[in-house]
Order: C-alpha cells, then structure tokens, then sequence
C-alpha cells in the first residue's frame, strides 16, 4: 500500500519539480548546512600544511568524509556501510578547485537526516563549504628565510579558496510507465470512495495484478528530479549529472538499475542543465550576504 501511494505522489511529482533548497552558511568555521526537502546535511571543512606528493609536486589534496549516523536513518549501521555511504565515498571531485600544493584540505559531512537524495545535498554542501573556506595567509621567514610562517587572521586577512567553477550533481530516480499506469487506476479508485473496500495489502497487490493484464505499456520511463527517501524506495534506477553553470558536464553516474533510451538521458542533462545553473546562483547570493571576518 505503500509503494502505491508513492507511486501515486511520483505522478503529481515527474519532471522538473524539487524538493526545494535551503542554505545555511557559517563562516567563521568554513562550514555550510544545507536542507534538501527533508534531507538535512552539514558540511565542516578544515585545512592544514602538508607536503605534496611527489607525483603531483603542484598540488594540493582534498578528502571527503562522511559520517551515517543512525538517528538519521535506522537503516544506517556503523560496522555496515550502506549502498549510500559507498556511493557518497567516491564522489570526490577536486578538478574544479585550485588547492595549493602546500595545503590538504578535509571536507567531513554529517548526514542529520536522509529524506531522500543524500548525493545533491551532500553535494551542495560540501560546495558550501568550500566557497566560503577561508585559509590563513603564508610566508616565509625566518633566520634562514625558509620557515614557513602561518600568519593568525588578527595578522593577516584568511584568503579564499581558488574556485574555478562549482560542478552541481543533480539526481533523476526512474519509473516504468507501467506502475505509473497501475498507480493512476488506484487514484481513480480512491476519488469514487472504492478505496475502503480494500482491507489487505495481499488484495491491493491482487487488483494491481489484474490491472497490470488490462494495460499494455510501451516500455517507457518517466524520470523525477531531487527524488525522495520513499520514491528512491520504489524506484527502478537512477542517475547523477554533474554540470555547472555553464552546462558542461562534470561526471555521469549510473549506480545500476534499468536501462534508460539514450533520448531520455539527453532530457534529463538538458532539466540538469537548468538546475545546475539555478543552485549555482543560489549559492553565489546567498556567499554574497556573507560578510568574510
């Protein structure tokens, strides 16, 4: 009875339509907090001296952590990864951000509650963070003019990070055609006042079987943006995009699933595209409200 129900919001909900977003941003700790419908994640970032390594002498290195905690989802266990913490553990993205060689930087998230769609408000977080991260300034002194010296802000104004640009995921949950039918007879169902006649799972589940034999699908999938903890419950696959502002394509990832029609994945980098940019300038104004300390 569940699923139907989902099922049934799934229809309200196809397309283009979100959770909705909300920022917070702290930045005197370099940290951001961002609610994605009823996902609420937190993002801490901190950095310190290092020396690179040596195949990569001019760069920097930026390492994400994420912590599950049970209060945010019975289904997460400490001694268990779940396919969400996994998944989230290889989403790591440096390409965009100038980190100087001298710097590791460390981006730990906290998931306080999973509604749903952890990879884009992980996501936005962790851009959060990093956007309004400021490190402290260096030089060198000493006797010998080569001691590095990390300068207190009340010395020297902390400076930003290099962002060349902000790669924003944004995740499609699809849904055969053929529930989406099944789901549309229950709702006709439930507006003749036939719903209470159902007593058990077992006969909504039997009705649903003949309704199934009734309808011919067309093989077809609908895909809904930003789904929820319940729609990726029942889904039949998902995808990430990751693009920024300027629509070119970071990353594409597939994590198993139906197969979708190439058609289908150029709409959905195309409603990608369009949100990108707009979390994009949610951000930007939102970083411009901030005034740096």
């Amino acid at each position: 009875m569940i699923c139907i129900l989902v099922f049934a919001c799934v229809l309200f909900r196809q397309g283009e339509t979100s959770q909705g977003t909300r920022f917070q941003f702290l930045i005197e700790e370099g940290s951001g907090e961002v609610q994605l419908g009823q996902t609420h994640v937190m993002a801490f970032m901190t950095a310190q001296l290092t020396q690179p390594y040596k195949d990569r002498p001019n760069e920097g290195t930026l390492w994400m952590f994420t912590e599950f905690s049970p209060m945010a989802d019975p289904s997460f266990e400490p001694s268990h990864p779940s396919e969400a913490a996994v998944e989230l553990g290889r989403r790591k993205q440096s390409r965009g951000y100038r980190i100087t060689s001298v710097w590791a930087v460390r981006v730990d998230l906290h998931i306080l509650d999973n509604g749903g769609n952890l990879v884009d408000a992980a996501n936005i977080a962790a851009l959060v963070a990093l956007l309004t991260f400021r490190r402290p300034e260096c030089s060198l002194g000493g006797e010998d003019g080569q001691q590095v010296i990390v300068h207190p802000p009340e010395d020297r104004e902390p400076l930003p990070l290099i962002i060349h640009h902000l790669p924003i995921a944004v995740t499609f949950a699809f849904f055969s055609n053929e529930n989406a039918v099944i789901c549309k007879c229950f709702l006709l169902i439930m507006q003749k006042q036939f719903f209470y006649i159902i007593k058990s799972s077992q006969t909504i589940w039997s009705i649903a079987s003949l309704i199934r034999l009734s309808f011919q699908s067309d093989g077809g999938t609908m895909q809904v943006v930003d789904p929820s903890h319940y729609e990726e419950a029942v889904m039949g696959g998902r995808m990430t995009a990751t693009l920024n502002a300027n629509n070119d394509i970071c990353a594409i990832q597939k994590a198993g699933g139906e197969g979708i029609l190439q058609s289908v994945i150029m709409q959905c980098l195309r409603i990608a595209g369009q949100k990108a940019s707009d979390i994009t300038t949610k951000i930007k104004n939102a970083a411009a409200l901030v005034t740096p300390r």
